[in-house]
């Protein structure tokens, strides 16, 4: 993998705010902590040390049972959850460690429970407020307080209804008189591991103990993880914000052949002061994506990459590129960011374009077959469509997506054209009436086309139905004005190349052979080889990112983004609920 080097004038490393070593040395002192209070529960040694470490520090009686190791163990996910909103900067995770730790150095000393946990909570309290100015990532503007109050609360409410009825429905089971308060009480205090005024036989008792730990401890780890966690704002583009990149667009749109899919409805967008550069972008997993190169003029593009890299402060977020240029990675790489290059862009010169000749020999047999079968292909601009064949075309295009997640982010524009993209081109392939596939192209610039959607009917067997459909639209570019078309991207097309040739090193082997291996899920050599049969140059394309700490969540939001893994979707259905 290439790295992009770094020039003698590279700028300042802007995008970090000062302060990155005192705040990862806090990081990891609360993981180092929360680690330990996991470790005191989860192995033997250390629940038997339960009374004279976590025990004593939270202050538990010498009798400390099952509910003080739940405790104990929620006290230490809870801290690791902490220190990531800590690393994170966000000034809510800074607000309540030093309540906490506030809070746990008063019991302390105050009641000289502990001079020692006292005293290192008080100097742990005294060093966040002395490095308040580095937390300063706002809260979550989507998912924030309210959403963590609310969780909290319905966890709560749940737990207690659940004993309640538990405790009213079972009256025989109690050894001495109860009523509806005493019942009440019981349930609610059973949510913090306390005994109620309720006195049941042991089975119960354990039970509406258990179930009132499990719901708190639930409420206390669910609402924090929505008070805690990174921003994730709702995304999408206002009318006028798509307004301008069009503008941008009409100007400066044949820079970059990834332009147009800044006009997906799910991205985010910041300008550049002077409103002539944009950089697209979207938030997952804590990383603030972007895609391509900045829109507009380059010389705006250092204002509006000093936006984004601003917003990102603000909010906590990660950032990152994919799918930027050479070029674009250069002036991304004099931020700081570093970058490696990811695979590269097929891109066809139309006027040099022939079937001709023995490289296009297996393209030529496949078109000559399928014609020959009665398919014909037709190429028209988007505004050319009839709103009701565009409708069934949409149709058609959902009914052979074949995955439940939309793949694409970078180079997928998520729509079929419609009125507000007259531009666009479709290809449709048909027999006997029936449209057996269809391709969807963006417009890049006034003289080019870059492909966006590529679906055809899995019930067709006939091979060869992108390759005709391809063929027929680089041969009626003319009539359209266009003079280049971008293809499929090919990802580490280059190390599949190097790794293939006559002489190559075992670790550029072993590299290339691990990618066809992955080609079995991801299709990675599959794209190469098909790109290939088009004789395209290539253009390679980038990963930009901060450091190679930050590589792992990068990867996992950029193949979210793409819909090739990431967060499980229903895990994500779920929280969201």
């Amino acid at each position: 993998m290439d790295t992009v080097g770094v020039t003698e004038d590279v700028l300042p490393r802007r995008w970090r705010p000062s302060g990155e070593t005192t705040v990862r040395l806090l990081t990891w002192a609360a993981r180092l902590v929360g680690l330990l209070a996991v470790a005191s529960v989860v192995f033997p040694a250390g629940r038997r040390r339960l009374r004279d470490t976590i025990g004593g520090w939270l202050d538990l009686p010498a009798e400390a049972t099952l509910a003080a190791g739940v405790v104990a163990l929620a006290s230490g996910v809870m801290l690791i959850m902490l220190a990531t909103a800590l690393r994170r900067r966000k000034r809510r995770a800074w607000q309540v460690a030093v309540v906490v730790t506030g809070l746990i150095a008063l019991a302390h000393l105050g009641w000289r429970h502990g001079i020692g946990s006292g005293v290192t909570a008080l100097g742990l309290c005294v060093a966040l407020i002395a490095t308040r100015r580095y937390f300063t990532a706002r809260a979550d503007p989507v998912h924030g307080k309210w959403r963590a109050i609310r969780v909290a609360l319905q966890l709560l409410l749940a737990g207690f209804a659940a004993n309640f009825v538990l405790l009213s429905s079972t009256p025989r089971r109690f050894t001495g008189p109860s009523t509806i308060g005493d019942r009440a009480l019981h349930a609610l205090l059973a949510l913090v591991g306390v005994s109620g005024p309720v006195a049941p036989v042991p089975w119960l008792d354990d039970l509406t103990a258990a179930i009132g730990i499990v719901f708190g401890i639930g409420a206390v780890l669910l609402g924090g993880y929505f008070l805690l966690r990174s921003a994730e704002p709702k995304p999408g583009l206002d009318t006028e914000d798509e307004a301008r990149l069009r503008t941008l667009l009409a100007t400066r749109g044949a820079d970059d052949s990834l332009g147009y899919f800044a006009l997906r409805r799910d991205k985010s967008v910041v300008f550049s002061a002077s409103g002539k550069a944009a950089v697209p972008f979207r938030v997952l997993a804590g990383v603030a994506l972007a895609s391509g190169d900045p829109l507009g003029d380059l010389e705006a593009w250092p204002g509006a990459i000093d936006r984004f890299l601003g917003e990102c402060r603000d909010h906590g977020w990660v950032p990152a590129a994919i799918g930027c240029s050479e070029r674009g990675a250069t002036v991304w790489v004099r931020y700081g960011l570093d970058a490696i290059e990811l695979g590269d862009e097929a891109i066809v010169d139309v006027p040099t374009f022939s079937l001709d000749g023995r490289a296009m020999r297996g393209v030529r047999q496949a078109v000559a077959k399928l014609r020959r079968a009665g398919y014909t292909v037709s190429v028209r601009r988007s505004a050319d469509l009839a709103e009701d064949e565009r409708a069934e075309l949409a149709v058609l295009a959902e009914q052979w997506r074949g995955t439940e997640t939309e793949r694409g982010f970078s180079m997928a524009l998520s729509r079929l054209a419609g009125a507000d993209d007259p531009e666009c081109v479709l290809v449709t392939a048909e027999r006997d009436g029936a449209v057996a596939g269809l391709l969807q192209f963006v417009p890049w610039g006034r003289d080019g086309l870059s492909l966006d959607l590529m679906r055809r009917d899995r019930a067709v067997g006939d091979n060869g139905l992108n390759e005709l459909m391809i063929a027929d639209l680089l041969g009626a570019c003319r009539g359209l004005g266009v003079d280049r078309v971008s293809l499929n991207f090919a990802v580490f097309r280059a190390a599949l190349e190097r790794g293939g040739r006559i002489g190559a090193g075992p670790v550029a082997r072993l590299w290339a052979r691990a990618l066809r291996a992955g080609s079995r899920w991801w299709q990675i050599e599959t794209l190469y080889r098909f790109n290939a049969k088009f004789a395209p140059d290539w253009a390679p394309r980038f990963l930009v990112f901060p450091a190679v700490r930050d590589l792992p969540r990068v990867a996992l939001a950029a193949m979210e983004a793409e819909g090739f893994g990431g967060r499980p979707p229903a895990l994500l259905r779920a929280l969201r609920r």
